[in-house]
C-alpha cells in the first residue's frame, strides 16, 4: 500500500523501523477552469497520477520506497478569474501549508519529501521553489518548467501552449476518462498561445491571452494512449528525484 493516509499508525511505525529509506511525495495542483471539457481538478489529478505511478515502480525496490501523501488541491491561481470555478490561495498560504506539512512529518521521522506540482502559474512555481530551498537538502520539487525536464515531454508542452490542451487532456483521459466531456473536447479548435511569452509581456489572465474558453493547445487531438506514455516519462522523472533525495 503506497498511500500514506490509508495506513494505520502501526504500519507507519514499521515503515520508520524499516532499513529502506522512505521518501514522501506530495501531489500539488489547483482547482481552476480547464476549458469547457476538462475538470477543475485537472492539475491535481495529473500530480497524483505521477506520484502513484512512481510509488508503484518502487514497491519492490530493496533500498527506497515512496509513500503518496494526500493531495493539496488548492494553489495560487488567478489567471482564470473570468470563469467560474477557480479557488485561489495566496503565496503566503501555500508556502505556510507546504512548510508546516513538511515540518509536521519531519518531527515524526519522515524527513525526506518531494513536491510534485502540475500547476504552472509563475507565482505558484516560485513559491514552491522558495519553500523547497527553505526545507533544505531533504526536499526537492519536481519542477516541469525547468528546461531539462520540459525537453523530455511532448511538443505541445514545450511550446507553452498546453493549458487544458492535448498534453493535459491526454493525461486526464489516461487516468479518469469519465471526467472529460469528450463531445465538447472533439469540437474545440486548436488555439496555439505561447503562455510564457504572454506572461512575460504582462498578460496575467486567460482572457487577455486570447483564451476565451479557458484553454490553449489542441485538446481535440488528446488520447489516453498519449497520456499513458507521458505519465511513464513523468513517473520516471519522479523516481529519479526520489532516489536523489533518498541518498541524502
Amino acid at each position: 500500500m503506497n498511500e500514506f493516509a490509508q495506513l494505520a499508525y502501526p504500519d507507519l511505525e514499521e515503515v520508520l523501523a524499516d532499513e529502506r529509506r522512505t521518501v514522501l511525495v506530495l501531489p500539488l495542483g489547483a482547482t481552476e477552469p480547464h476549458g469547457p471539457h476538462a475538470p477543475l481538478e485537472t492539475d491535481t489529478l495529473i500530480s497524483l497520477g505521477i506520484c502513484e505511478r512512481a510509488a508503484e515502480r518502487l514497491v519492490d525496490d530493496p533500498e527506497v520506497r515512496a509513500l503518496v501523501l494526500p493531495s493539496l488541491p488548492y494553489g495560487v491561481t488567478r489567471y482564470g478569474a473570468a470563469f467560474p470555478g477557480g479557488i485561489s490561495i495566496g503565496e503566503a498560504t501555500l508556502r505556510a501549508l507546504v512548510l508546516e506539512i513538511a515540518s509536521s512529518l519531519a518531527g515524526q521521522g519522515f524527513e525526506r519529501i518531494v513536491l510534485v506540482n502540475s500547476h504552472f502559474e509563475p507565482e505558484q512555481v516560485r513559491t514552491l521553489r522558495e519553500a523547497v530551498a527553505e526545507l533544505g537538502a531533504s526536499a526537492r520539487l519536481l519542477d516541469l518548467t525547468r528546461r531539462r525536464n520540459a525537453e523530455r515531454l511532448t511538443e505541445e508542452f514545450r511550446s507553452g501552449s498546453c493549458h487544458a490542451g492535448r498534453y493535459e487532456t491526454s493525461l486526464v483521459l489516461a487516468d479518469r476518462p469519465g471526467l472529460v466531456r469528450q463531445e465538447r473536447m472533439a469540437a474545440l479548435e486548436s488555439k496555439m498561445i505561447d503562455m510564457p511569452a504572454a506572461i512575460a509581456a504582462g498578460q496575467t489572465d486567460f482572457m487577455a491571452m486570447g483564451m476565451d474558453r479557458a484553454y490553449c493547445g489542441a485538446p481535440a487531438e488528446a488520447t489516453g494512449e498519449e497520456g499513458e506514455r507521458t505519465f511513464e516519462i513523468l513517473a520516471e522523472m519522479l523516481v529519479e528525484l526520489v532516489r536523489e533525495v533518498a541518498a541524502c
